[in-house]
């Protein structure tokens, strides 16, 4: 188990966001627990990619160990051009690559996961919901951030969708930050 600062960057190349990324998305689904590893060879590739990934504490005996897992589990998004792809599927650790239809929807779903990271939220993986309140952000650092809430005892959950996976994530925001969107 990779300690958090021995794990590749979650955007490549860093200091950039997503929505600077030049090229055509896709979504590479991985081999089993390749994730990271597609990554650093990525990044030794200098393609663009994004990988969101959450830390998880675990308690052994005594001992307390921290961990960077992807958020979507055998996946990770990257952006280029057809050379890229190639390069990509050269590494033997991708399992199947999916083509994004529409290129600025997708960003529009991965740019609040990344917000969401960046601003150092703890994002955790999360059942994707096809029913439910759209909601959108009106302050903070998420402002203008869409998704759909979720109510459990005690908290309000905003669930961030990335509908090409069937896979979501959630975080824990106070209901005073939220506004419905009447459709």
């Amino acid at each position: 188990m990779l300690r958090p600062d021995q794990n590749p960057p979650i955007i490549w190349p860093p200091d950039t966001g997503i929505e600077t990324f030049q090229g055509t998305w896709w979504v590479a689904h991985t081999k089993s627990r390749n994730e990271k590893a597609l990554a650093w060879q990525m990044q030794k590739k200098n393609i663009s990619y994004f990988l969101p990934m959450t830390e998880k504490v675990s308690k052994k005996s005594r001992r307390i160990s921290r961990s960077m897992l992807p958020l979507f589990t055998g996946y990770i998004f990257f952006c280029g051009n057809e050379n890229d792809r190639l390069e990509a599927l050269k590494t033997n650790r991708i399992a199947n690559i999916i083509p994004v239809a529409d290129q600025e929807h997708f960003i529009t779903e991965l740019v609040p996961i990344e917000k969401a990271l960046t601003c150092g939220l703890q994002l955790e993986p999360y059942a994707y919901i096809k029913k439910g309140q759209l909601c959108k952000v009106v302050a903070g650092p998420l402002m203008g951030t869409e998704g759909i809430v979720i109510s459990e005892p005690n908290k309000t959950r905003l669930v961030l969708q990335v509908n090409i996976l069937g896979k979501a994530t959630c975080l824990d925001i106070d209901s005073h930050l939220l506004e419905a969107i009447e459709m």
